[in-house]
């Protein structure tokens, strides 16, 4: 039994480390069936991976209990995006074991297709409202901009200025997008408190479908409850969450209508479960950020039996992933998934670069 780490190439231009990894572990057994996940860096993931050698891989909750409390420290964000790797390989390496894809071991799929955004649409026109309308037409669940960037070369941002700014985007938006197609708008966490309301307040008539981060992430526990009081614009907040400790009051509270949480950042399809059963409760949709290729194959299984609002942002499109022999389908801006066991992808291993082989129980801590 060992455990190894690949380093894969890069695919996307904001591929760095925790955002979207490019850290392929595979966890091999005794009985030759290797389970694929995604995430994490190299020193997150050994501590990790040494937890889980010997160990019995059917017994994942076990095992997530483990990785996440054999510490002195609890987990941060880093080693959870660590954690979460290792738990989308032994889910692979269950749904492999037993012949099924994971989503089975789920409860099955509550849908037939993913509806998907991408986060540039770059076709249909030069103007916000003819890219709005190609967009609808191109069969995406929505038209995704961001709140006002600045031209290039431009160096100062005024908040108050870019708010009508955000506020003509948006009236281009729905114009583009007709009464029943749907956009979003990222505030990326550039405005204060009262910049945000105001924003908010503005565009309340366009009826966007969310509006993501309006406030910076350090406020978002003391001024999204508020903010959720005062606008009607449906919010979402969560790409760079962790765990569902990180952000469960606002959910219970329903101060959002969304969350961006995502694999592997979470923990895994281990935390994520309990995630959609908490948002479930409170009637939350869950729009995840997007990822890894791998780990998005893990998101369709771990979301697909999810009964409220999901909506994937998938930057991929049809083309082929290099180092992957077999991954999702893509069509008309939906995602589709596989009836392949486990994660349902297969790994070309020749274009991936050796990083690290544990085989070796460790660090010794009794949990």
């Amino acid at each position: 039994t060992r455990i190894r780490f690949y380093e894969a190439p890069p695919i996307m231009p904001l591929q760095i480390p925790l955002l979207q990894s490019n850290m392929i572990v595979t966890i091999e057994t005794d009985a030759n069936i290797t389970g694929i996940g995604e995430g994490g860096t190299r020193d997150t993931l050994e501590p990790c991976a040494g937890r889980l050698i010997g160990k019995n891989p059917f017994h994942i909750e076990r095992a997530w209990q483990d990785m996440y409390r054999a510490f002195h420290y609890p987990p941060g964000r880093e080693r959870l995006h660590a954690d979460g790797a290792l738990d989308l390989a032994l889910w692979d390496l269950k749904g492999k074991a037993l012949g099924v894809p994971v989503y089975e071991l789920l409860g099955g799929l509550n849908r037939n297709y993913v509806e998907c955004y991408t986060t540039t649409f770059r076709g249909g026109g030069n103007t916000l409202r003819e890219r709005a309308a190609s967009c609808m037409d191109a069969g995406w669940r929505l038209f995704r901009f961001d709140a006002a960037s600045l031209p290039p070369g431009s160096t100062s941002y005024d908040a108050r200025e870019r708010i009508r700014q955000v506020q003509a985007d948006c009236r281009a938006a729905r114009e583009g997008v007709g009464p029943a197609g749907n956009f979003m708008v990222d505030f990326h966490q550039r405005f204060t408190f009262a910049d945000a309301l105001r924003g908010c307040t503005l565009i309340e008539e366009f009826e966007p479908y969310l509006v993501e981060d309006p406030v910076q992430t350090d406020s978002f526990l003391q001024d999204i409850p508020k903010l959720r009081t005062l606008t009607s614009v449906p919010l979402a907040a969560g790409e760079e969450w962790g765990a569902r400790w990180d952000f469960h009051k606002l959910v219970e509270n329903h101060d959002l209508d969304f969350v961006r949480c995502s694999l592997p950042n979470v923990g895994g399809i281990t935390e994520m479960i309990r995630i959609c059963a908490l948002c479930e409760t409170h009637d939350i949709g869950i729009v995840p950020h997007f990822t890894g290729p791998i780990a998005t194959a893990a998101q369709i299984h771990a979301l697909g039996p999810y009964p409220q609002s999901v909506v994937f942002e998938y930057n991929y499109g049809s083309e082929p992933i290099p180092y992957l022999n077999e991954f999702l389908t893509f069509k008309g801006g939906k995602l589709y998934a596989n009836d392949r066991p486990g994660l349902g992808v297969s790994v070309n291993m020749d274009r991936l670069k050796l990083v690290a082989t544990i085989s070796e129980p460790g660090p010794n801590r009794p949990t």
